[in-house]
């Protein structure tokens, strides 16, 4: 399918991207406290708490809420939110629960102990799915605190556009090299039985192929990655990870507490480290979708 009209993500449409980055810069949100909402029940929103978390994610692709529903061990609590935003098509990546929403908490054994996202170890900058096929690209994402650490596992959350913006207005010859098809390649997971995941190998900007709504893939991580040996996309990935390691004004940092959540079009997020102890095991609920949360979309918006 022809993506929409209006298109500024192409390199050679520099009134559209002018246009488009604008009007994305224009008010856009200065602390991470701007991206929070309060709402009671996260299952059943009112109409002013769905515009207001709506609102927050068509400006900077994510929005925090708060809520009463501390220690609560409900699933559905995710499950539900994401319905209000058109979230359905869940991942259900290897590690999932069977529904296909993922318990986030620190595993001593198992298979869950060798990934890094089941223990208290800090997560370098990455966007999830990052080593999906093309097919199950990873566009909305949720997480939903049930119990926080008993110290750190504090989040930095970076609006994939943003990055966009930062790297295209330094070099556009950056997003060149970053949306060639070969940019980035997760090599193949190793298992006892083999290969259990094969290379995956493609760009790390593209476009949806019906709404030409701006997808972003990528992981700081250097064990689990190759980038294209040329040295336009080098200097880009440096750029990149200089940026996401800076005080830029554009990262938000913040702790995702009991009752508290977020929503978002996948955007780019780390983890610090964390401790639990004998009161606080922290335990998050992880939902990703092959969706994008409804009503963002670039023709939405920008219309």
């Amino acid at each position: 399918m022809s993506h929409p009209r209006f298109n500024p993500f192409a390199l050679d449409n520099e009134s559209d991207y002018q246009s488009w980055r604008c009007r994305k810069l224009e008010n856009y949100p200065s602390s991470l406290s701007d991206l929070v909402v309060q709402i009671n029940d996260p299952r059943q929103l009112t109409q002013p708490e769905h515009d207001a978390i709506l609102a927050r994610c068509r400006k900077a692709n994510m929005a925090l809420y708060t809520s009463p529903l501390d220690n609560v061990d409900n699933k559905d609590i995710t499950r539900q939110l994401g319905y209000q935003f058109g979230l359905s098509r869940l991942d259900r990546n290897m590690l999932a629960d069977d529904d296909g929403i993922t318990s986030l908490s620190v595993h001593a054994g198992g298979e869950h102990q060798h990934y890094i996202p089941y223990t208290d170890r800090p997560i370098k900058w990455h966007t999830d799915g990052y080593y999906n096929p093309r097919e199950r690209q990873i566009w909305g994402l949720q997480l939903h605190c049930v119990c926080s650490a008993s110290s750190g596992g504090e989040n930095g959350l970076m609006d994939h556009e943003i990055a966009y913006i930062l790297l295209r207005d330094a070099n556009p010859d950056y997003i060149r090299a970053l949306m060639e098809p070969d940019a980035m390649t997760i090599p193949a997971r190793m298992d006892e039985d083999g290969v259990a995941r094969p290379d995956e190998t493609g760009p790390v900007f593209s476009l949806h192929p019906a709404s030409g709504d701006l997808h972003m893939r990528y992981t700081a991580r250097t064990r689990s990655i190759r980038w294209k040996k040329t040295p336009m996309v080098e200097a880009a990935a440096a750029f990149l990870d200089q940026l996401l390691n800076s005080d830029s004004p554009y990262i938000f940092r913040g702790r995702l507490e009991p009752g508290m959540g977020l929503i978002c079009n996948n955007v780019l997020h780390d983890r610090a480290g964390f401790s639990d102890d004998g009161r606080h095991h922290r335990l998050l609920y992880r939902a990703r979708y092959y969706d994008r949360i409804k009503g963002t979309e670039l023709a939405t918006v920008y219309s």
